[in-house]
């Protein structure tokens, strides 16, 4: 085992530890889309107390403007789920320039306009699906 890794195993609680991981894994050679589920099931499992724990510290590294602005709006939206404050780390992610859309079919896009969750608006992504459920 590594100094790093050593002392993140000391220092963060588990659900903190879970949640670096899967945050690393959207750096690593697999689809992000897999990875993005990995983290929403975690997310979507923690209680109230762990995902306070677990999102207090700003992912150690995010591959692109748009894996941090997914993971922002992930977390957001989990804390609004759970009635907490979200970490001050996700207000230094600055939203996507140009919008994202989750189908490529123009007929779609009033739909994902009207109906993407709050967070994920703010961060110029425009998904059907969120935190807790999969498509």
């Amino acid at each position: 085992m590594d100094m790093s890794s050593y002392v993140l195993q000391r220092v963060l609680p588990p659900a903190a530890k879970r949640f670096q991981e899967c945050v690393t894994l959207l750096a690593g050679p697999t689809a992000p889309s897999f990875a993005l589920a990995e983290l929403n099931r975690l997310l979507s499992a923690l209680t109230t107390s762990e995902l306070r724990e677990a999102v207090a510290e700003p992912p150690a590294h995010l591959p692109s403007a748009l894996i941090a602005n997914y993971v922002a709006a992930m977390v957001e939206y989990a804390c609004g789920r759970g009635s907490i404050s979200p970490p001050t780390w996700i207000a230094a992610v600055p939203p996507l320039t140009d919008p994202l859309f989750g189908s490529e079919l123009p007929s779609l896009r009033l739909y994902l306009l009207t109906r993407s969750p709050p967070p994920f608006r703010r961060r110029n992504i425009f998904i059907d699906s969120s935190l807790g459920g999969q498509v």
